[in-house]
């Protein structure tokens, strides 16, 4: 039996709405924007301004279920810290979102293994 017609129109309407989180690489389970490109071990460079990469991470991650606080605003230095109050062992436990010498940046921290 193929899936209702419905069922596909509702999906591509879904990745129509959604481009920038339906194309978006997952780290630990982490949304991150589709256009972030890693650059060490769970740090990505996002090619988009800082305002930019909130606004995504606003739309991803809401403020009301994921909280943040500013850890940083400085001249050529700004930095979000998103919370995941949901992290299980191996998943991310936080997102540190920041901008140096005009590059945006991400930071996944993961929670540890348990052991």
């Amino acid at each position: 039996m193929q899936p209702a017609p419905r069922y596909k129109a509702a999906l591509a309407a879904l990745l129509v709405a959604l481009p920038g989180i339906a194309l978006a690489e997952k780290v630990a389970g982490a949304t991150l924007p589709e256009d972030a490109r890693r650059i060490g071990e769970h740090r990505y460079q996002v090619a988009r301004k800082y305002e930019e990469a909130l606004k995504f991470f606003r739309a991803a991650y809401p403020p009301a279920k994921y909280p943040r606080r500013t850890i940083v605003d400085q001249p050529g230095v700004k930095a979000v810290h998103i919370e995941n109050p949901e992290a299980r062992p191996g998943s991310w436990d936080g997102l540190n979102v920041y901008e140096l010498k005009g590059e945006t940046r991400v930071f996944v921290l993961v929670k540890p293994q348990v052991r």
